[in-house]
């Protein structure tokens, strides 16, 4: 079986190697724009459309924060703007929104922290190379977001770029079910740790994951009311709202929905637990303005679960590629991130409400996102990293690995070319930032005052 699939996996990288003259990999470092772009404020005010009105002037707040929230939260833009560029034609299961912030450390069901993707919001079919320069050029705005120098961005960028080559050459050449069960530990990553600030860190990102718990999530948010548990309101960010009982957002009947996509077991489990509150959660960025809930369930005094619910639209590729085959976003959501992570949610499930599809996961179960504000060079460039592992891994997961790495290669030819997109590219979103700030000091662009 083994040489069955070296000679298949010879196979896949010879077919990668062929498609260099076909797209050389120079081609990845060009940015020009296209002509025929799509006005990058009429693509935010698409993306807005459907959202609840009154929070959408927070979103909008959050991105005019700076260069690098704007482009966390303009996706859209992006996918238009690559729609536009070179594509060798292999394709994965695409994270689709591979910014820097959308990795991080959680739980897996058997209790351990793992570190990878952890946003699939616009997961779909599409090509490999559309993440990896999300990814890359989300590290130069990140680095300039802390004033690190041209050169220590560089090098940031460069640590993602070289990691996902490095790693997509050994997933290439190792057996299917390695790859499968690949993953990375996030206490081995501490311990590996040779900057003494860089451990601070990741000592930091861990302890998190590991303190962040349920129920201390559960004695932050929530309050005693009489012989029961409430959320406690702290708006913009949590708020009981009516929204949750209505047709298309009516959390209780999402829930009841969502039960039938369980396994079996988990199924058995959750129906320990009753619904006893509902309330609107903010989150992030991009996601802000969609149907974000959280529900409160029990089954004792000491004993609750806490579910996120979100709303799944459809993904930012799908004006570019071909549709989502599944008729519900929030499976398609949930498919893409069990295809892609190492391990997944055991609550992760999907439903619709009225016109509206969601899906569920658990809130706040030890997990932990980098925070990347204030971050010294060498902590974004070990994180770095770890994300372009990560990425690779999730690509080699649901794509050919021993085809993408014939592409790359083993030079840093395509690591430099990245590098030269990413630092155009970044150029680009800040001039559109530019224009979105414009909008928002005429008052064509409403933002919120509160935008905590």
């Amino acid at each position: 079986m083994l040489k069955i699939a070296t000679s298949q996996a010879r196979l896949e990288a010879a077919r990668g190697k062929a498609l260099r003259s076909k797209v050389p990999r120079t081609q990845h470092g060009v940015w020009r724009v296209p002509a025929g772009r799509c006005d990058p404020l009429e693509l935010l005010d698409l993306a807005a459309k459907g959202r609840l009105p009154y929070l959408v002037p927070l979103r909008n707040a959050r991105m005019f924060d700076s260069p690098f929230s704007f482009y966390r939260g303009s996706a859209i833009i992006m996918a238009a703007d690559l729609a536009s560029t070179p594509r060798t034609g292999l394709f994965v299961g695409a994270c689709g929104d591979a910014h820097c912030s959308n990795f991080g450390g959680f739980a897996t069901p058997e209790r351990n922290t793992i570190f990878d993707v952890n946003d699939f919001d616009e997961t779909l079919t599409g090509p490999w190379e559309w993440d990896i320069k999300r990814l890359v050029t989300s590290l130069i705005l990140a680095g300039r977001h802390n004033g690190h120098s041209e050169r220590q961005t560089s090098l940031s960028a460069l640590a993602a770029a070289q990691a996902y080559r490095v790693r997509m050459r050994e997933f290439a050449v190792a057996p299917a079910l390695d790859v499968w069960y690949s993953k990375l530990d996030a206490t081995k990553i501490l311990n590996q740790a040779k900057v003494a600030e860089v451990t601070t860190h990741r000592n930091k990102v861990v302890v998190e994951a590991a303190t962040t718990s349920i129920q201390a999530a559960i004695e932050k948010l929530t309050e005693r009311k009489g012989n029961s548990w409430r959320f406690r309101d702290d708006p913009p960010i949590l708020f009981h709202s009516a929204e949750t009982e209505k047709t298309g957002f009516d959390i209780e009947a999402i829930l009841s929905e969502y039960e039938k996509t369980l396994p079996v077991d988990v199924y058995q489990l959750l129906k320990r637990y009753k619904l006893v509150d509902q309330a609107i959660k903010i989150v992030g960025v991009g996601s802000v303005g969609t149907r974000c809930g959280i529900a409160l369930l029990v089954a004792d005094d000491h004993d609750a679960i806490l579910l996120q619910i979100k709303e799944a639209r459809a993904s930012v590729l799908e004006s570019h590629l071909e549709p989502s085959p599944y008729a519900n976003h929030g499976e398609r959501v949930v498919r893409g991130q069990r295809m892609m992570q190492a391990a997944s949610d055991l609550f992760l499930g999907w439903a619709s409400s009225g016109d509206h599809d969601f899906y569920v996961r658990q809130f706040k179960d030890m997990k932990a996102s980098a925070e990347l504000d204030d971050v010294e060079p060498s902590q974004l460039r070990e994180y770095a990293r770890y994300c372009g592992w990560a990425l690779a891994a999730a690509h080699a997961r649901s794509g050919s690995a021993p085809a993408i790495s014939g592409y790359i290669g083993r030079s840093t030819t395509f690591d430099g070319a990245l590098l030269q997109f990413a630092h155009l590219y970044a150029e680009q979103s800040e001039r559109d930032y530019e224009r979105f700030c414009d909008s928002v000091r005429t008052g064509d662009t409403a933002v919120a005052k509160d935008a905590a």
